[in-house]
């Protein structure tokens, strides 16, 4: 997506900017005084699904929000860092360059799973995962989802083709099959990054080059406290993937609520707004 040309009526653009920090030029979105909170959307999202939540948090802290590498409005200056380790470290060179000292690092689905990554080789301090993605993909789709993305995302034409035949009523499915209902402007916010070419190809390259391996590996190597909100409706990531992932980390909790799916921050922000809120109190008591 293009700035400022595409940013008509983007949620919070009073509290947007643009910085290089090599090898990306990334959206930011920053609002509030106090202990700092990082957020980090999943895949295929962009700073728009904090739209509700965001200016909730900022009452109480600082709060920086950015857009993933190619996704929403930050440019991609390297494709093929759009994989978990390299979006990691690229984030953490991002957060030193701007002098951000993080007291907890929020994340959504993947994003999750990028804030555990950056933990690894850092204190972020707490890490607050809402339906953390932290399970490869099963059975068939182990190998053919990945191999589609990597087919799909060297395909020049892939990303034009989903963009031109994407629908509102696609979309719509989309988000549906998650167990989320959304308002209309939710779904039309998405349906922008669904019609908009650049964003399709960094969602594709993203999905092409991850891998939580690595990751899984080494999470009893994680020592900060991590706290999981899981939604029991979730669609796209079920709530035993989070209480698998506590099961082996060194202080995690996970807390599950009835009636929400995967999209479970916009569904109900002020909710989870006091739950992060008691969350971080609790951690500090």
């Amino acid at each position: 997506m293009r700035w400022p040309e595409d940013a008509d009526g983007w949620p919070l653009r009073q509290y947007s900017r643009h910085v290089l920090s090599r090898p990306h030029r990334w959206h930011v979105q920053e609002a509030g005084e106090g202990e700092t909170l990082l957020l980090i959307h999943g895949a295929g999202g962009a700073t728009q699904s904090w739209r509700d939540l965001f200016p909730r948090l900022a009452k109480a802290h600082h709060v920086v929000a950015m857009d993933l590498p190619g996704q929403g409005f930050t440019a991609v200056g390297a494709r093929q860092r759009c994989g978990l380790a390299p979006m990691a470290e690229d984030l953490l060179s991002l957060v030193d360059k701007q002098g951000w000292r993080p007291s907890a690092v929020i994340g959504h689905s993947a994003g999750a799973a990028i804030a555990l990554q950056m933990s690894l080789h850092r204190d972020i301090g707490p890490v607050l995962g809402l339906n953390p993605a932290l399970q490869n993909f099963e059975g068939v789709a182990g190998w053919l989802f990945p191999s589609l993305a990597k087919i799909l995302s060297l395909n020049p034409f892939s990303a034009s083709i989903f963009t031109a035949t994407a629908t509102r009523s696609t979309v719509r499915r989309l988000i549906d099959g998650t167990g989320s209902r959304l308002d209309p402007e939710g779904l039309e916010l998405y349906y922008r990054l669904a019609t908009d070419r650049g964003h399709v190809d960094a969602t594709l390259s993203m999905m092409a080059q991850w891998s939580l391996d690595g990751l899984l590996e080494r999470l009893p190597q994680i020592s900060v406290p991590v706290r999981f909100l899981t939604g029991a409706k979730d669609g796209a990531v079920p709530p035993r993937v989070a209480a698998g992932a506590a099961a082996r980390l060194a202080d995690a909790r996970v807390e599950e609520w009835p009636g929400y799916g995967h999209l479970i921050h916009e569904e109900a922000p002020r909710e989870v707004a006091r739950w992060i809120g008691e969350t971080l109190q609790g951690l500090k008591a």
